[in-house]
């Protein structure tokens, strides 16, 4: 089995709703994304994925939709007035936690029809979850 990953950084905004702490509140992160592809042959060149096709597309769509981008939660109170402020929102139909935000990427990914694996949010330097199908 061969296996590449490729760590792509973003930036985000959110909130969880129903945080006793202070994840409570609006606050960012710098986030780096790392995406695991496995495969059990190479193609023509000998590789399992060309990290610049998939970094490229995995980063147009995160600079599309969740760079510098307010992730919340399809009930949060604040949603409608950041949108009506012309902030820019990605609504999620669950809290943005990092757990969900891994899943995201990953069926981003999968459905662009690249062997992914996993898919690791490293939402800080020591806080790390990550999304994987059994």
């Amino acid at each position: 089995m061969f296996s590449v990953t490729k760590a792509i950084h973003f930036c985000y905004g959110h909130r969880l709703l129903n945080h006793r702490g202070r994840c409570r509140h609006l606050h960012g992160h710098n986030a780096t994304a790392i995406i695991r592809l496995e495969s059990e042959g190479l193609d023509e060149l000998g590789m399992v994925v060309d990290f610049g096709d998939i970094g490229d597309y995995v980063k147009s769509w995160l600079n599309a939709e969740i760079d510098h981008n307010m992730l919340l939660h399809a009930h949060d109170p604040l949603l409608p007035l950041l949108q009506r402020a012309g902030e820019r929102v990605y609504v999620m139909a669950q809290n943005p936690t990092a757990e969900n935000i891994a899943r995201l990427i990953f069926e981003y990914v999968e459905q662009g029809g690249y062997p992914v694996v996993e898919v690791a949010i490293h939402e800080t330097d020591t806080a790390v979850a990550s999304y994987r199908k059994r």
